[in-house]
């Protein structure tokens, strides 16, 4: 199966769900997104590594890895999100230690998270961005939106963003709520109505 580059693209806050937020990552060579939904604490550290301005005045958890790993010359070469399963993302990080090289399975959040802070490439499959890959603009004139953002905001526990209320409408509506939701730049709405979707035609 062959591998595609995915770069950051931001963090969508959710207007329906508190505590909750959409990770939005980019197809580097196309113009898919994949939207991942993420906790309020994995949201605020990814969007730390981002704003390279921040400096929290205590390391956070990804930070402490950082140099937990530094400190016994352990290095995350790569991150690899290499499963879907009822909308849940499964990724492994590619680490090597004295030229030997490990696989590590992790929460796609907590893997991209440490490939930003180790500066590691962030990959997927080919199969799983065509299951879940959403076209935000096929003409390729993209604008940015003001909904996207890399700045951390502390919230409290996420919540349960699963597809709940959405089994009441059918594949049709549904695929025209994801193309409602995807033009009004809602990924995180767009994120479980993919998800709804994902698992009725699995």
């Amino acid at each position: 199966m062959s591998l595609v580059k995915l770069t950051i693209k931001g963090i969508s806050y959710s207007q329906t769900q508190n505590g909750a937020y959409a990770l939005i990552l980019n197809e580097v060579d196309g113009e898919r997104k994949l939207p991942i939904v993420i906790g309020a604490f994995e949201a605020q550290s990814i969007a730390i590594a981002l704003e390279k301005e921040i400096k929290p005045p205590r390391p956070l958890t990804h930070d402490l890895f950082k140099s937990f790993a530094d400190r016994f010359d352990i290095v995350v070469k790569q991150v690899i999100i290499h499963k879907l399963v009822d909308g849940v993302f499964y990724s492994s990080i590619i680490c090597e230690r004295d030229k030997i090289e490990e696989i590590i399975d992790a929460r796609t959040s907590d893997a991209i998270a440490l490939a930003l802070r180790f500066q590691a490439p962030i990959f997927t499959y080919k199969n799983i961005l065509d299951k879940a890959g959403i076209y935000l603009n096929p003409t390729g004139s993209e604008s940015e939106s003001d909904d996207v953002l890399s700045s951390p905001e502390p919230l409290g526990d996420s919540k349960d963003t699963s597809g709940s209320g959405l089994s009441k409408f059918s594949l049709a509506e549904l695929h025209e709520q994801l193309e409602n939701a995807v033009q009004d730049e809602d990924y995180e709405k767009a994120a479980r109505i993919r998800d709804e979707i994902s698992k009725r035609e699995s």
